[in-house]
């Protein structure tokens, strides 16, 4: 029998891509989804690359009832993977007690049901936020990289749930984790049928951009043109979302194989090569032919002025590489972004 395993926030921009690779590497997936920033088409999307429709329920992962039902249920999950969380650095500023609630509580009820259901891996959401903003003599930053102040609720979020993670493996859990994490996820599934929906407002670089491509909006906004950086614009470590999807079936598998040295792992995935937002805007434009419109504002509270990655534990323990071009990662996200505006017209 295929291993089951539990996805949270499945139905998700990262989810829904690791669901796909899951699924192909041959993994029986129950995706737990409450929608509230993802949409229940995408399932048709990940059947239609896979040929195998999903387990899908809809709950809030802070329902600890709910999620019990879950476990009782499918019988058998043998590991989760936890994206169900809220991720604007933006909105997290104006709403901390809905980023605490949702990010943290999920994560304890999680924790608090694996040994009940005798379940014991565990790979987390994490993200490169964590890192705050390092000194530059820290970048590239590695795992060891120290943990800096938090400069958003949300990255302190992820900050705290690394730490109660961390406890709970100390406090002899019978679990085995993994903390993954991310720098600048981007682009779409090859076949356009799965991408980045984000609801309102974007709230990340690329997704912006592309709605300016496709004329939903008028022109990009660029936060600040005065950080200590070649250009003046921030610096960021943009990684393809299908290889950021594939670290995970790494990670469940490096589990599951018992091949972890230790029972708690961390691995940051980036590219390890940073790019400012304006050499974003121009390479979008050389890989698509797109004309982006732009215009230069002031600086944006919680933005970090430069990070991007050593990701060379992940290479190495992992066996994992991030190695799509950025070229072909601009082109995913422009077609995924057209086809979605065709849709929508």
């Amino acid at each position: 029998m295929p291993t089951k395993i539990l996805v949270t926030g499945g139905l998700g921009y990262i989810g829904s891509h690791t669901v796909v690779e899951l699924q192909n590497a041959g993994y029986e997936i129950v995706i737990v989804d409450d929608l509230s920033n993802s949409n229940i088409n995408v399932l048709d999307g990940i059947e239609k690359i896979t040929s195998v429709r999903p387990i899908f329920e809809q709950i809030n992962c802070t329902n600890l009832d709910a999620l019990k039902n879950v476990f009782e249920k499918y019988v058998g999950i043998k590991g989760i993977i936890h994206f169900a969380a809220s991720k604007a650095v933006g909105e997290s500023i104006e709403k901390p007690l809905l980023y605490y609630r949702n990010n943290l509580v999920s994560l304890i009820n999680l924790l608090d049901l694996m040994p009940a259901y005798e379940v014991e891996g565990f790979v987390f959401s994490s993200s490169a936020t964590v890192y705050g903003q390092p000194p530059i003599e820290n970048l590239p930053v590695t795992e060891n990289s120290p943990i800096q102040l938090a400069q958003s609720p949300y990255a302190n979020t992820k900050q705290i749930a690394e730490e109660i993670v961390h406890d709970a493996v100390a406090a002899r859990m019978p679990i085995k984790t993994i903390l993954l994490r991310y720098f600048n996820p981007i682009g779409a599934h090859k076949s356009a049928e799965i991408g980045e929906l984000p609801l309102g407002i974007p709230q990340n670089l690329l997704p912006y951009l592309v709605q300016v491509a496709v004329g939903i909006r008028p022109e990009l906004s660029v936060y600040g043109n005065d950080y200590n950086t070649p250009d003046g614009s921030c610096i960021r470590d943009y990684i393809d979302v299908i290889y950021l999807a594939k670290a995970h079936v790494s990670a469940i598998e490096r589990i599951i194989s018992n091949k972890q040295k230790n029972k708690l792992e961390c691995f940051n995935l980036g590219t390890g090569k940073g790019i400012s937002v304006l050499e974003m805007i121009t390479a979008f434009e050389n890989a698509t032919g797109a004309k982006i419109p732009y215009k230069i504002v002031g600086r944006r509270t919680g933005d970090i002025e430069q990070i991007w990655a050593d990701s060379t534990l992940a290479n190495d323990l992992l066996g994992w590489h991030a190695e799509t071009p950025l070229e072909d990662t601009l082109k995913s996200a422009y077609a995924w972004a057209k086809k979605i505006n065709i849709k929508n017209n």
